[in-house]
């Protein structure tokens, strides 16, 4: 549901690396939540989806709305810098509004692959004068290319605690890229009294033939739905903030409108984990 993340030396520019006969992830997201920023591929791909799972779009808004309730925890407790990686196209209340609500000088740098993520990004998402904002075209896969890029070293100290924001990305890593892996070295880079937010589509609580039609749509394989225990061993070694690992719907959601979408409809786990050492 997110977007994967790219950008090598001697590759094509940003803006002819758009192919709008292809659906890309972070566009097909948009679609789902109501955005306007898709092409007719992306909007096969979402109705594809919804035909096969037709709460689909109900998770894209619930997965935001843990997105919007995570960021807003983190920043009470006093976190002032993010790492958003796997962006998507902006829409109402970014990870550096909702941060920057709580604290203007919350600083945030946003990476995502599609040209036109970063386009809006650039245009759309202004930070308070007291904060920063940043945004990069990197790979998830190559990690060590974020932490070193001269954006990101000039954004966020780090030396001080930053929550990396995984928010429906992780399942666009295929387990032979090792996403653990990743995920272990980003880890490394961030100091102790940190966070990881992350959140995981999972198809385990329904029925065999509707995870049939969703696999039938998963044509490149790039995607890769995880069980809770599956996902549980991504953020291993790190302390789970309670309520734990639960559907992104129920997550300190009680200010949230009742009644709590089931985790069937919503097929998304979600978690907060602070980084340990």
């Amino acid at each position: 549901m997110g977007g994967l993340v790219t950008g090598r030396s001697g590759e094509l520019s940003a803006a002819d690396r758009i192919d709008t006969t292809v659906a890309h992830p972070a566009r097909r997201y948009n679609y789902l939540l109501g955005g306007k920023d898709n092409f007719a591929a992306d909007r096969e791909s979402g109705d594809a989806l919804a035909a096969a799972m037709p709460t689909v779009r109900l998770a894209a808004v619930e997965n935001r709305m843990f997105l919007q309730r995570a960021v807003r925890f983190l920043a009470q407790q006093g976190v002032r810098q993010f790492l958003d990686i796997g962006t998507g196209i902006p829409t109402a209340d970014n990870t550096h509004e909702v941060a920057q609500a709580i604290d203007p000088t919350a600083r945030v740098v946003y990476v995502d692959n599609d040209p036109i993520v970063l386009a809006h990004a650039r245009a759309l998402l202004s930070s308070t004068a007291e904060g920063h904002t940043a945004y990069l075209d990197a790979d998830l896969r190559e990690p060590e290319q974020i932490l070193a890029h001269p954006d990101l070293r000039t954004t966020l100290d780090l030396s001080q605690p930053v929550a990396l924001m995984l928010v429906a990305i992780l399942h666009f890593i295929r387990d032979d890229e090792d996403p653990g892996g990743i995920l272990a070295r980003l880890v490394a880079a961030l100091p102790a009294g940190s966070y990881v937010v992350a959140s995981h589509v999972t198809w385990e609580f329904l029925p065999p033939a509707v995870i049939a039609k969703l696999e039938a749509n998963n044509h490149d394989g790039r995607f890769r739905a995880r069980s809770t225990e599956q996902f549980a061993g991504l953020l291993d070694g790190m302390e789970l903030v309670d309520p734990g690992i639960v559907s992104v719907a129920r997550w300190r959601a009680d200010d949230a409108p009742q009644p709590r979408p089931s985790v069937q409809d919503v097929s998304f786990n979600g978690a907060v984990a602070r980084i340990v050492r």
